[in-house]
């Protein structure tokens, strides 16, 4: 066998891969390749697979800091095998090698005698269609994979340099990815284990952590979800930029997340920024900056992508009057409006309508006069005029920090639960209600509000006003808070099958 540099992989396994697809789909392609493999997989052991009657084994030489995985191809035979190297594949198997036998073992008598019902070793039929590009100076690939007839996708990254390759991964924003080796994830994939992902929404306000665990047939269960308010957009209003105080907070918080994340066992943790890095003229190296210290990219989305993946969230699991539904999501620096009939949406738009915004502009962090709120509403109502004239819809759902902590407030949750505020509905005399308590109280006297999140009471009132003010345009009398939120249409969208 010809020697071979060993090289460094990366590979993750999903049904889509967001930004990584639509740089690859700007590349020409070197080529693409059908092939049909059998997979042999032990409980430990190297990568082996037989393709056109040949054996082929890599052994995992090292594993770096950065997690990437550097393979040494030790083997290349064809079938029938001598009894040396039959010896040899059960080596890299970890198993036991058999009794040598005088003669040599076909391809047919490996299988029936070897990879039975039971037995040590599982062969997977794999199909694969690949693309192959060339990136950064390595090779990346896209496939399409069927093993024993349950599909998946792959991406994979390839290269003798293996700082070249986490420069790429990082490049096409997988840096929050597992790295997963074929053994691996068709092991996963075959035994139909659950799988667990994260997402983390980087907004204005707060920066929002979930890790979703789903199962083979497409349930999702909540693993943790949590939020830190970081104050990112902080005076963002005035100057176009994000401090540095804003940044150091944003990026200890996820931090914190990815490492969470990593615990969890997790295969891919993603993380999109809204509204503040939109308006950010300084976001490119404060996602920079982030990355460098997390790993992980931040793919900033449009106003109209985050009310999409809202609608898709905020939409799921709730009893809702058949008919015309608008979804509304109101953070710091922008609210996302998705207009709709059941599950498909008719129109989706944002508008510059965040708390931050108000907050820091009339000075709603305390005490306010009558005559100050009026101003500041009548403010809110004017940057919400796309809203008028529109025909009253059948449901109103509020997603968001403001929206479920208005509802924890009404149920005096001294700690709060998701199954309580979910599907919990606000009318508008308790927003009224609510409007008058945080405009009658200084920022240490909100933080006393059972089930009001203490951080959130600098911006609470203005979030109570927006809400209030989106209910009047749409002639709502009610509104259904949903729990969920932009992370848990992320999930959906990239990791549902």
């Amino acid at each position: 066998m010809e020697k071979i540099t060993p090289r460094w992989e990366w590979r993750a396994f999903g049904r889509r891969f967001g930004e990584a697809e639509k740089q690859l789909a700007a590349l020409t392609p070197d080529g693409t390749q059908a092939s049909d493999e059998i997979y042999l997989l032990a409980a430990a052991g190297g990568n082996v697979k037989v393709r056109n009657a040949l054996i082929d084994i890599k052994m995992l030489k090292q594993v770096n800091a950065q997690g990437l995985e550097q393979w040494m191809p030790v083997m290349k035979a064809s079938f029938p095998l001598a009894a040396t190297e039959t010896s040899q594949l059960f080596n890299a198997l970890g198993l036991a090698a058999p009794s040598p036998s005088s003669g040599r073992c076909t391809l047919e008598e490996f299988m029936q005698q070897f990879t039975g019902p039971g037995g040590a070793i599982r062969a997977v039929r794999v199909h694969k269609q690949r693309t192959r590009y060339t990136l950064g100076g390595c090779m990346a690939e896209l496939a399409e994979v069927s093993a024993d007839g349950n599909a998946t996708r792959t991406i994979a990254v390839e290269s003798e340099d293996a700082a070249a390759v986490t420069s790429v991964v990082r490049g096409l924003g997988l840096g929050g990815y597992a790295n997963t080796s074929y053994p691996r994830g068709l092991a996963a994939l075959i035994d139909r284990k659950a799988s667990r992902y994260a997402a983390i929404d980087v907004g204005t306000n707060s920066v929002k952590f979930h890790i979703g665990e789903r199962s083979p047939a497409g349930q999702w269960r909540t693993v943790a979800d949590r939020a830190e308010l970081t104050r990112l957009g902080e005076s963002l209003a005035q100057h176009h930029l994000i401090s540095g105080a804003a940044l150091e907070r944003t990026a200890a918080a996820i931090t914190g997340m990815v490492d969470e994340a990593k615990r969890h066992g997790v295969l891919a943790t993603v993380a999109v920024g809204t509204a503040g890095l939109r308006m950010a003229s300084n976001r490119t190296e404060v996602i920079a900056a982030i990355e460098a210290r997390t790993g992980l990219h931040i793919e900033v989305i449009s106003g109209e992508e985050e009310g999409r993946l809202a609608y898709l969230a905020g939409s799921a699991g709730l009893v809702l009057a058949p008919g015309s539904l608008v979804v509304f999501d109101s953070g710091g620096g922008s609210t996302q409006f998705t207009f709709g009939h059941d599950s498909s949406v008719d129109e989706r738009f944002s508008l510059q309508v965040g708390s931050a915004r108000y907050a820091e502009r009339y000075k709603l962090e305390g005490i306010v006069q009558p005559d100050v709120l009026r101003e500041a509403m009548a403010a809110i109502s004017a940057d919400l005029a796309p809203l008028e004239g529109r025909a009253v819809p059948a449901a109103l759902v509020a997603m968001g920090g403001a929206a479920t902590n208005m509802a924890s407030v009404k149920h005096q949750l001294a700690r709060y639960d998701a199954n309580v505020v979910q599907g919990a509905v606000l009318d508008r005399t308790e927003v009224e209600r609510q409007i008058e308590l945080y405009r009658s109280l200084d920022v240490d006297a909100r933080r006393g509000i059972i089930g009001l999140q203490p951080k959130r009471a600098e911006l609470i009132l203005a979030g109570a006003c927006i809400i209030r003010t989106v209910m009047e345009k749409l002639g709502k009398e009610t509104l259904t808070v949903s729990d969920r939120g932009l992370r848990h249409g992320v999930l959906a969208e990239r990791f549902d099958a």
